[in-house]
């Protein structure tokens, strides 16, 4: 028995479409709430005000989130279905053709002819529509799009990422509002760069550095805004 049978090779391609999913609304729900309390904190209005507007900001961008992500993602996934009925046709129109052209694609990947047309011939008999749609459309089971579960992923990974500036903003007394929330949102994307990197296998330091600048930057701005705002009141 081989000493790798039923070794796990850790590979991290199946994560690609929920981590982006989960990934993306984390960051903004911290991103865009954090920054509006901050924004509106600065201007000087009461902690009530920046509260009700944290809350309908949650909600407003959990809802958006998730329609976005699910006219995006079905975009995709109509284009797929298109693209396989497309390729459901031409294999019953030209069978032999369609044989072929799988043939010259595992040539090219670098089988012998022999070989190649064997591979071919098999995967023909076994699955027509699942060998082009794998070899030749570049579509499998793991990439797929699911809008149904992206759309759902945003929305409750924006919600969870927001409710920490409002827990925050909560917690903390109305004079320290825009510090404290800047402060745990910086923290906050941070781990969630370092985080996200880590399961995707890349720089746990440089997704922690690439988030924290785009949150940093986006926090100071909304909080200039405010106070420009704020003494223009």
């Amino acid at each position: 028995m081989s000493h790798d049978a039923g070794r796990s090779e850790g590979h991290r391609s199946h994560r690609a479409g929920w981590l982006r999913a989960v990934v993306l609304g984390a960051n903004d729900g911290i991103i865009s709430v954090a920054s509006l309390v901050v924004g509106i904190a600065a201007s000087g209005a009461a902690k009530e005000q920046v509260l009700v507007a944290g809350v309908a900001a949650t909600v407003a961008g959990a809802l958006s989130m998730a329609a976005g992500e699910y006219v995006s993602v079905q975009s995709q996934a109509d284009t797929e279905r298109a693209d396989l009925a497309k390729e459901r046709q031409e294999l019953a129109l030209d069978p032999a053709g369609e044989l072929a052209e799988l043939t010259e694609i595992y040539i090219r990947r670098g089988l012998d002819h022999g070989l190649a047309r064997q591979v071919a011939e098999q995967l023909t008999l076994h699955d027509p529509l699942g060998a082009h749609a794998r070899d030749e459309l570049g579509l499998n089971e793991i990439l797929r799009a699911r809008p149904i579960q992206a759309a759902l992923a945003s929305a409750a990974s924006f919600a969870i990422g927001a409710s920490l500036p409002l827990l925050t903003l909560e917690l903390t007394p109305a004079g320290r509002i825009t510090e404290l929330v800047t402060i745990n949102a910086i923290v906050a994307l941070a781990l969630l760069g370092g985080l996200s990197a880590s399961i995707g296998g890349a720089s746990l330091w440089r997704g922690s550095l690439r988030m924290l600048f785009w949150g940093t930057f986006a926090l100071a701005l909304t909080a200039a805004v405010g106070r420009l705002f704020g003494a223009a009141g």
